[in-house]
């Protein structure tokens, strides 16, 4: 496990007059066959103690339920590529603005939602207001990954949509550690923001969490750091 911080992230963050120490882990690259209970009792349990909370990533659980997809195992329909041509793109990530995480959406969410959603957003946009699109898509949408220059392989070439049940991937992550005293979240964060997908921890748990985690403290390229520990500092 590390002990110091990703490049460019604090260690240690204070969120409402308490420190948290952010522990990223690094580990190998997880690939699709992969076991995540395998995973998991590989880096983690050893280095947990009663009172943290073991953060994973949604695209390590996505990953292991045969959730990525090669691009060229995805053929784009004609309406995919339309209105991807309309998805503004940011330096931290590609969301649904390349043809392939689109079509994966309309699959994922069903055309008549994302069709609604982008009808939606087109209204909200021109009377000044963002977000609508994601907020009427839905998760399923929000958490589809594109690949970015700075992916890590094989995933350069990918699109992992998101986890399935990750409350119960949560628990039962909890049961698999047995370090008693010790919650889990599975997390879906990034460079502009995040969303716990499922934990054990309570509403007010998840949103304090959201606020540790605003900084992303795991990176977004090839850190190659999918777990991480909080732990009161």
């Amino acid at each position: 496990m590390m002990s110091e911080a990703n490049e460019g992230k604090a260690l240690v963050v204070e969120v409402g007059g308490t420190s948290y120490q952010r522990i990223p882990i690094r580990t190998r690259v997880v690939m699709p066959g992969d076991s995540l209970e395998e995973f998991i009792r590989e880096y983690a349990p050893a280095h947990l103690r009663s009172g943290d909370i073991l953060f994973v990533t949604e695209k390590i659980v996505a990953i292991t339920q045969g959730r990525s997809f090669r691009l060229d195992e995805i053929q784009p329909r004609r309406l995919a590529r339309l209105l991807s041509k309309y998805v503004t793109r940011t330096p931290y990530g590609i969301g649904l603005g390349m043809p392939e995480t689109m079509e994966m959406a309309l699959r994922e969410c069903g055309t008549p939602r994302i069709l609604f959603a982008a009808a939606v957003s087109a209204v909200t946009k021109a009377l000044g207001r963002k977000g609508d699109f994601y907020r009427i898509a839905g998760d399923k949408a929000r958490a589809i990954d594109g690949p970015t220059a700075g992916t890590i392989p094989p995933y350069n070439k990918a699109v992992v949509l998101g986890p399935e049940n990750p409350v119960r991937v949560a628990r039962e992550l909890q049961t698999l550690v047995g370090v008693p005293g010790v919650d889990v979240a599975v997390v879906d964060i990034n460079d502009i923001g995040g969303n716990i997908l499922g934990s054990t921890l309570d509403r007010a748990g998840e949103q304090r969490l959201v606020e540790i985690l605003g900084d992303n403290p795991l990176g977004q390229g090839h850190q190659s750091t999918p777990l991480g520990i909080i732990r009161r500092a």
